[in-house]
């Protein structure tokens, strides 16, 4: 099945696949893509992390698979508060994981994380490999959302949980309106003027508003074979945090 963000793509970055058109993009704003996350959500996205690492505390997962782990930002928080065996973090953004393996560095984390450049949909491990995989604002990003969910259940071992935290769109009152002019004004604003790319950061909302949310997003994790799927809101809706089991 299709979905609506499969189709939303970022403009200017030539005419290849959508996977080709977001590692590009993600190269391109790797050097400031931290600053700029942090200042846009206000320092509030280190406070959704925990919230989603906490889920995971009571299974003390020792052998995890960070999807989309960009620059790498939760899967050294997720190393400082559940101290796995080792953790993988994937992407296709090679200059997005160049910025993460530094940060390990500094971290002294070498021996326990380490980056792997993979596309979701086909991933190299063998099955039942994980204890627990997590994906961070990336999985709107997927070119193919069924088949990138369908790999993490394979990998995952029965008993494993499936963590996925997201940018959601609000959808109530004046949430909904506040948000509107955040994502339509501010964030294309803030992204122009530190990134100097404004395509990458008119895509953002837009790959927000078409990714299916809450209910939807439930089912979609539900069909693709895994259990007890359940979601939370966050901060009225600005980001939700999905659960489930294989």
């Amino acid at each position: 099945m299709e979905y609506p963000q499969e189709k939303v793509r970022p403009k200017g970055y030539g005419d290849g696949s959508k996977r080709e058109q977001v590692e590009q993009m993600f190269d391109h704003i790797a050097p400031t893509y931290d600053r700029l996350n942090h200042t846009m959500s206000m320092g509030i996205d280190r406070r959704w992390r925990k919230k989603a690492i906490r889920a995971l505390q009571p299974y003390a997962p020792q052998q995890m698979l960070d999807v989309a782990t960009g620059t790498g930002d939760f899967a050294l928080q997720a190393c400082c508060m559940l101290h796995p065996a080792q953790l993988v973090g994937i992407d296709i953004s090679e200059g997005m994981m160049q910025v993460g393996r530094e940060k390990v560095k500094a971290a002294g984390l070498e021996q326990v994380i380490r980056f792997e450049q993979q596309d979701c949909t086909q991933l190299s491990f063998a099955d039942g490999t994980f204890d627990a995989v997590t994906v961070a604002f990336g999985i709107r990003n997927f070119e193919h959302l069924d088949r990138g969910l369908s790999e993490m259940w394979r990998v995952l071992r029965k008993g494993g949980h499936l963590v996925i935290l997201e940018l959601s769109a609000p959808e109530r009152f004046p949430m909904k309106q506040l948000y509107r002019l955040y994502a339509g004004g501010f964030i294309p604003l803030v992204g122009r003027l530190i990134s100097r790319d404004r395509s990458a950061y008119t895509y953002l909302p837009e790959s927000i508003q078409a990714f299916p949310q809450g209910e939807v997003m439930q089912q979609v994790i539900r069909k693709t074979g895994f259990t007890k799927v359940n979601f939370k809101r966050l901060t009225f809706g600005v980001c939700t945090l999905y659960m489930a089991e294989k």
